[in-house]
């Protein structure tokens, strides 16, 4: 059982509104990484043991959906759209320059834990692609240049362009 605080106390109060139930499995899920930002293998095991499930099935869930996060995101986050129309629509050299001008790999962490580069499957937005976006801002018809603007921005280095 992890034992953290308060955190902890709000994840019981989620388990026993469910009842414990493994069918509140994703609710609980949610709700658990709402509390603590991220589902770490320790929580995981945690929510293993208060269902009654075996790990494996609770780790393949959380693998399974893309709205689950292992790993602690960075105080910003950029998430890239692998849809489909973005991937046609070059977002892929997007990404890679996010790469190479934040010196981070995708799904990790620039190492002061400033930045996170995560990717998804679609955001929905297919009409306005490539789709980047930067800290709940979806960017539209995005550009290379546009969007390492936007980053420097929220990290507080640029100010955005008036035109």
């Amino acid at each position: 059982m992890i034992k953290d605080d308060k955190r902890r106390a709000m994840l019981e109060k989620v388990l026993k509104e469910h009842d414990y139930q493994e069918s509140a499995l994703l609710e609980i899920l949610h709700r658990a990484q709402e509390i603590y930002g991220y589902l770490d293998k320790e929580l995981l095991m945690d929510i293993s043991g208060s269902l009654n499930l075996p790990p494996s099935h609770v780790y393949g869930v959380v693998t399974f959906y893309s709205f689950f996060k292992l790993k602690k995101s960075g105080e910003h986050v950029v998430t890239g759209c692998l849809g489909t129309a973005c991937y046609v629509n070059e977002v892929e050299q997007i990404l890679e320059a996010i790469e190479q001008e934040f010196d981070l790999k995708r799904g990790g962490s620039t190492a002061d834990g400033k930045l996170s580069l995560l990717l998804t499957r679609c955001i929905g937005a297919c009409a306005m692609a490539p789709n980047i976006v930067v800290d709940y801002e979806v960017i539209g018809k995005a550009t290379k240049e546009l969007v390492i603007q936007k980053i420097k921005q929220a990290l507080g280095g640029v100010k955005a362009e008036t035109s």
